[in-house]
């Protein structure tokens, strides 16, 4: 009896354990839908909104949705004029990586220009609204001069380099044509990065990319005519593709990124000071960018 007894108390203790162990899958789940336990397929969704600056977070979304193996594809929704040139390449580095374990269907919302577009190309699939502003391959440079508003105010400056070009861009005075030369020669360089960069995410001849590269805006209408991009539809006809392209069947789950927790000190003081530095430093420093510069500024 003593042993009988023993048996139904382990029988009872395992089949609580087993019903506590599904309770708390199931929580997991949709507490955290970005966790490996799912009952249905998954497909993860990242979203490039804004002006590409900083490729770390993004890198590091698709790294995880790459590993997990509850995840069967990918979409990029992009709504981005573009950005830094390093911060885009390197997402789209990282795309060319992932879609060769997993599909990544790219989403165009309002605008996927430039760098958003230089992004796009590398994934398999490209769907874009009609009336999506994309396309502008080009680079971009801009210079800020303040010299007469330095004269104004009788502020001078005086500057000691090593060499001939150390100080190009400077905004205290105007370039030379040494110097203008020298500066048209990188853009062509990096220009021509974006061209084969493109051509090969899309797998279209090198010639037939570069008849568009003059910086032009198009419609999404226009680009799919050109071969730009694959499809015209919402984000949810490319979810369809998604879920086409990487064979699943039935209903899916998006699964986005996990937010961040900011704290009040973050908000009030780092971020602000934060944004403080960043609007001075900017404003004087040059930057190379694939960028469409006829995007708001408020999106920067």
């Amino acid at each position: 009896m003593k042993k009988h007894s023993i048996s139904i108390v382990l029988s009872l203790l395992g089949v609580a354990v087993i019903f506590l162990g599904l309770v708390m899958a199931v929580t997991l789940f949709f507490i955290n839908p970005s966790s490996g336990f799912s009952f249905s397929n998954k497909i993860g969704v990242i979203k490039i909104t804004g002006a590409i600056v900083d490729s770390g977070p993004i890198v590091r979304q698709l790294e995880e949705f790459k590993e997990d193996r509850g995840i069967k594809a990918i979409i990029l929704r992009i709504d981005s004029p573009g950005g830094g040139v390093g911060a885009s390449q390197e997402i789209y580095t990282e795309v060319l990586k992932t879609k060769t374990i997993k599909k990544v269907i790219v989403s165009m919302g309002g605008v996927a220009a430039s760098g958003g577009y230089y992004i796009a190309s590398a994934g398999d699939k490209i769907i874009a609204n009609p009336g999506t502003i994309t396309g502008s391959i080009g680079v971009l440079m801009e210079f800020i001069q303040v010299r007469e508003l330095f004269q104004k105010i009788g502020v001078d400056l005086e500057v000691l380099k090593s060499g001939e070009f150390k100080d190009t861009g400077s905004p205290h005075r105007e370039m030379t044509e040494r110097e203008k030369a020298l500066m048209k020669a990188l853009i062509s360089e990096i220009q021509e990065q974006f061209i084969h960069a493109v051509a090969r995410g899309r797998g279209i001849p090198v010639e037939k990319v570069r008849e568009v590269a003059d910086g032009r805006i198009l419609s999404g209408a226009r680009a799919k005519e050109l071969g730009l991009i694959d499809y015209l539809g919402n984000f949810y006809d490319a979810v369809d593709h998604a879920k086409e392209l990487s064979g699943i069947t039935g209903d899916v789950r998006l699964v986005y990124p996990k937010k961040n927790r900011v704290r009040l000190w973050d908000i009030l003081f780092q971020n602000a000071a934060g944004s403080l530095f960043n609007a001075i430093t900017n404003s004087s420093n040059t930057r190379v960018e694939y960028k469409w510069s006829g995007f708001p500024s408020s999106w920067d």
